[in-house]
């Protein structure tokens, strides 16, 4: 995982922490002095939300536990590998994509992030500067030629 990464789930780790679960025990607060809990919608409502808001925490801080953070800043290469930047033509379209290599935790498309155990990224590691990749995607098969990689 990435610096980046890291520190995003760290902050809505805090954001869930520190905002969500009081917001929640107020709102179950809020129904319980409605009166009969067996048939008050909201307090089943808050109840469930406050489910899913500590599974949630469990989940990051089960993974920000467990996380090998990477500083991407320090590395450097010639090769495509975890944190670079690459830039790539689509062989078959000439479209130009640019995604940076991430941890799955922190992969986004939207972003230009894709995880490392994407189809694309496992076709790019150890390519460089001016080679192809294969790519096997759901609407067949790919060819990304390899334009820059980046360090950033």
């Amino acid at each position: 995982m990435t610096v980046e990464g890291f520190n995003t789930l760290e902050v809505e780790l805090q954001r869930l922490k520190s905002e969500e679960r009081p917001r929640i025990i107020q709102a179950i607060a809020e129904a319980r002095a409605h009166g009969d809990l067996s048939e008050n919608a909201e307090y089943h409502a808050a109840k469930e939300a406050q489910g899913l808001n500590e599974a949630r925490v469990a989940d990051l801080e089960d993974r920000l536990g467990r996380a090998e953070v990477i500083d991407t800043s320090k590395l450097s290469g010639d090769t495509v590998k975890f944190g670079a930047t690459v830039t790539l033509i689509d062989e078959d379209t000439d479209e130009k994509v640019k995604y940076k290599i991430v941890g799955d935790m922190e992969a986004s498309v939207k972003d230009g992030k894709i995880s490392i155990s994407s189809p694309i990224a496992r076709a790019l590691i150890g390519k460089s500067k001016g080679e192809t990749a294969e790519v096997t995607t759901p609407r067949g098969a790919r060819s990304y030629e390899v334009v820059k990689i980046e360090w950033k």
